[in-house]
């Protein structure tokens, strides 16, 4: 089973972390084999590194406007951090015109890309190797989101990445592991993509599956992969009312062949929204907003405090 999300560079195996999975799931079907079951543990240490390293520790997302935005600790910089993790003016963010440049105040240590600089061009996530910067304990860098450009901020020392207790999900069910038809698209058909920020992006597809759950028919839009290397869907279903994340869950597959691929909906996982208010992630398109129930993947605790609701 692929492990993929955005980039399709998404996990870090972690083998420490096998401890934190034995209470958060059990198995429903005793046929379940242990190369299965030892494939989902893989899956889910997978995902536990991936959120610790990469999305629970976020402190912020900040917006930047044209010209200087200045950044430290102090309440008066358009960029407030944490306090106790920079000092009061750090420095700042000049943007003009789509392009960011970072100038650290003196005295300010800044590594850019592994080396102590004071001043230096950004890159941001679009370009697939997003500019990094480190300041103390403090991880930075530029991403874009349509005509917005941001600076994201991770602490390493966010203790709240220590005490995740990792996810909970359905018991696994096989009868939600399913063979589907694979419908390559002709033409320039397109889905319209939502994200938590309001934007919506027409993506082009590039197809569609068509499959059968408890007699009858479904279908889920794929937009934009290579079925030879595998699909990615963006969906929910009727169990977003009060058990799982409600802007979509993220299911990843094999490669397609000859027409077929398979959906392993135990593997179905929240995105990263649903752990931190500093992602931009994308929501269920219509297309694959399912009229059924899949009590099958990951579960949402909407009271638990590493939780976020802003889909």
């Amino acid at each position: 089973m692929r492990s993929t999300y955005g980039s399709r560079v998404y996990f870090a195996l972690a083998l420490g972390f096998i401890a934190l999975l034995m209470p958060a799931f059990m198995y429903s079907n005793e046929a379940v084999s242990g190369d299965y079951q030892k494939e989902f543990e893989k899956f889910k240490l997978e995902l536990i590194a991936s959120r610790k390293q990469n999305w629970i520790p976020l402190v912020g997302l900040f917006w930047l406007k044209e010209g200087a935005n200045s950044f430290g600790s102090d309440a008066a910089n358009a960029i407030v951090l944490p306090a106790g993790t920079i000092t009061a003016r750090a420095g700042a963010f000049n943007l003009h015109n789509g392009n960011v440049t970072i100038d650290a105040a003196s005295g300010v240590q800044a590594k850019i890309d592994g080396k102590v600089a004071a001043t230096a061009a950004l890159q941001s996530d679009d370009t697939g190797h997003a500019t990094n910067i480190e300041i103390g304990s403090l991880m930075m860098h530029v991403i874009k989101r349509g005509q917005r450009v941001g600076i994201r901020v991770k602490d390493l020392n966010n203790i709240k990445a220590k005490t995740y207790p990792g996810p909970i999900f359905y018991p696994i069910n096989m009868e939600y592991r399913v063979s589907a038809t694979w419908i390559p698209a002709t033409g320039k058909q397109m889905v319209n993509i939502p994200n938590v920020l309001g934007d919506v992006t027409p993506v082009p597809i590039s197809g569609i599956v068509v499959f059968t759950l408890h007699g009858q028919e479904y279908r889920l839009t794929d937009a934009g992969d290579d079925p030879s290397k595998g699909l990615s869907f963006v969906f929910n279903d009727l169990t977003k009312k009060t058990e799982t994340y409600p802007g979509g869950r993220f299911l990843d597959t094999d490669p397609v062949k000859d027409g077929k691929v398979v959906l392993d909906f135990n593997y179905a996982y929240s995105p990263p929204c649903s752990v931190t208010p500093y992602a931009t992630c994308p929501l269920a398109p219509a297309e694959n907003r399912l009229q059924v129930e899949i009590p099958a993947g990951e579960k949402y605790d909407r009271k638990s405090p590493f939780s976020h609701h802003n889909e």
